[in-house]
């Protein structure tokens, strides 16, 4: 009898909504022998998952990692070699600052099999939900998403601000905003006027969400104020100016 070959599906699970899970992800979550699961996956969605099936929780925070990102890698392939279908649920979207990319040249080397599922991606879907579109032909030429979660090694930065600070680019920066003091200085140091329109959002698409909005001279100041933590996204560009317009004046 030929052994069940296992396979290993790296699934988006979107930005925290439930709702915003795709119909293929869903409905591989209820057909999964192991789902090995993020930090930011809702509650709702997990719900889903049988209870024949195996639930591992592998969520990172910014200063605890539940495993670290080798063992991850080798849990997929030990589940995988068991004859199991695996369900690797990320959140947003595997392939945008998720990873996903480094777990699947593992899966490749150790010849199992995989497919990934796209999930909608936090860069998007929050500041949506906030009431900013990214682009607008009135406002900017291009979108750039960016991540904030980077080292500033002897207090340069390893990425080119010369390059993105100085146009009308819509910029998207996710897990910044612990970082969100020296990238502000950085996007400044680099020609982006201290006027340019800024925006906090906490807990994109959750019930929790909370919205700051400010300008680029201000905004660190009024982070610190409100005692936002992560996670969050940040939105800089014109484009935050219409929040109030697609709202209107009693947004939250």
């Amino acid at each position: 009898m030929e052994h069940k070959k296992g396979k290993v599906y790296l699934v988006g699970a979107g930005p925290g909504d439930p709702g915003l899970i795709t119909l293929k992800g869903f409905r591989l979550l209820q057909m999964a022998d192991v789902v090995i699961y993020d930090r930011l996956v809702h509650p709702e969605v997990l719900s889903e998952i049988p209870q024949t099936a195996e639930k591992l929780y592998v969520g990172k925070k910014c200063d605890h990692h539940t495993l670290p990102q080798d063992e991850i890698n080798a849990l997929m392939v030990a589940k995988a070699r068991e004859g199991k279908l695996v369900v690797r649920l990320k959140g947003g979207d595997p392939f945008v600052f998720g990873r996903g990319a480094e777990e699947v040249l593992y899966l490749v080397e150790a010849g199992i099999a995989w497919e990934v599922v796209p999930g909608v991606t936090s860069a998007t879907a929050v500041p949506a939900y906030a009431g900013i579109p990214i682009t607008h032909r009135e406002f900017c030429s291009m979108a750039s998403i960016i991540t904030g979660h980077e080292t500033f090694s002897k207090d340069r930065s390893q990425l080119r601000y010369d390059l993105i600070a100085p146009n009308d680019s819509t910029l998207v920066i996710l897990m910044g905003v612990t970082n969100l003091g020296k990238i502000v200085e950085e996007l400044i140091l680099h020609g982006r006027p201290p006027a340019t329109p800024a925006c906090i959002i906490t807990w994109g698409t959750y019930p929790e969400q909370q919205v700051l909005t400010g300008t680029l001279g201000d905004i660190v100041e009024k982070k610190e104020a409100a005692a936002l933590n992560p996670p969050g996204i940040i939105v800089i560009g014109e484009v935050v100016r219409l929040r109030e317009r697609l709202i209107g004046k009693n947004i939250p």
